[in-house]
């Protein structure tokens, strides 16, 4: 099948349209509407729906999607073999992973500290769990880096770190001058999240959701450094991963408030696509790195040691 065909198919997914794929691909929208119609008479089915408004996905179109995906990007891996460059390996990392941490790991493995071998072009994509879990699901990332939230991984899957997680607050909080902060005393207090299911409401389910059950659980979607900024001007408290706060904390914007009962730590996980080809080094190179940058090497259970 002509990867042209898929190509045109997979770009109006993408920007919701004929007339936008064209603009993207730089073709005539008469050059891509010919296109999907030998993809469809290729397959001997009808993929998409054509409407004045735009183009939407049939049943086939959906089913269709990840294989277009996972063909586009083979012939993209097979170009780069031929013509000898280094393969491509796409990341996809929360916020609070990629801005400190995955930054190291990332710069460790360009400097060839894994070995000039395993190098390759990163593509790195920062974002919310569900928009990282939805490209992922798409085909569009090969490995993605989150906050262990409770969730079964499918496919290969590691944990290759640990952080500290803790309460902050801004330094005006009436509950900073405290040396221990009872949980109870949260009750009277706002607190932040940042998304549905995100690490910092795995944290709450784990740490006491029946005791904050009296609590105001305030949402922030989509965005780590409002969540953030909120805090710090006293609207609430969050529990957070330590990678997520270290800077806030370190200039005194935000401070950590120190619960009576000590929190467990939680796991980096890493989840990869199998079958990458001549990533595969590149790819288990930075999963090596990234053990070794273990922010919290001490909470690694001896089961997970190397």
């Amino acid at each position: 099948m002509d990867s042209r065909y898929l190509r045109a198919f997979v770009a109006v997914v993408d920007h919701g349209g004929i007339s936008a794929a064209a603009k993207e691909l730089g073709y005539a929208q008469s050059s891509v509407s010919a296109q999907l119609k030998r993809l469809e008479a290729d397959l001997g089915v009808a993929v998409l729906v054509r409407a004045g408004t735009g183009a939407t996905l049939t049943e086939a179109g959906q089913r269709l999607v990840p294989y277009a995906r996972e063909a586009l990007e083979l012939e993209e891996r097979m170009r780069r073999a031929a013509r000898g460059d280094r393969p491509r390996l796409r990341i996809g990392a929360q916020e609070s992973l990629a801005h400190a941490w995955m930054a190291d790991v990332l710069a460790a493995l360009e400097h060839g500290a894994a070995g000039p071998c395993a190098r390759a072009d990163v593509e790195l994509t920062v974002g919310n769990r569900r928009h990282l879990e939805r490209a992922f699901a798409a085909g569009e990332l090969d490995l993605v880096l989150q906050y262990d939230n409770g969730a079964r991984a499918l496919g290969p899957h590691a944990v290759v770190g640990h952080d500290r997680t803790v309460l902050v607050a801004a330094p005006s909080h009436p509950l900073a001058p405290l040396a221990s902060v009872p949980a109870e005393r949260l009750l009277a207090y706002d607190f932040l999240v940042a998304e549905p299911g995100c690490t910092s409401e795995m944290m709450v389910d784990r740490f006491g959701r029946d005791l904050l059950a009296g609590a105001h659980l305030a949402t922030i979607t989509g965005s780590l450094s409002a969540l953030l900024r909120l805090a710090g001007h006293g609207h609430g408290v969050s529990l957070l991963p330590e990678l997520a706060v270290a800077r806030e904390l370190e200039r005194g914007e935000l401070v950590e408030l120190r619960l009576a009962e000590p929190l467990r730590p939680v796991s980096i996980v890493a989840q990869w696509r199998p079958r990458l080809g001549r990533a595969e080094r590149p790819l288990h190179a930075l999963l090596d790195l990234a053990r070794r940058a273990d922010p919290l090497p001490e909470a690694m259970p001896r089961a997970e040691v190397s």
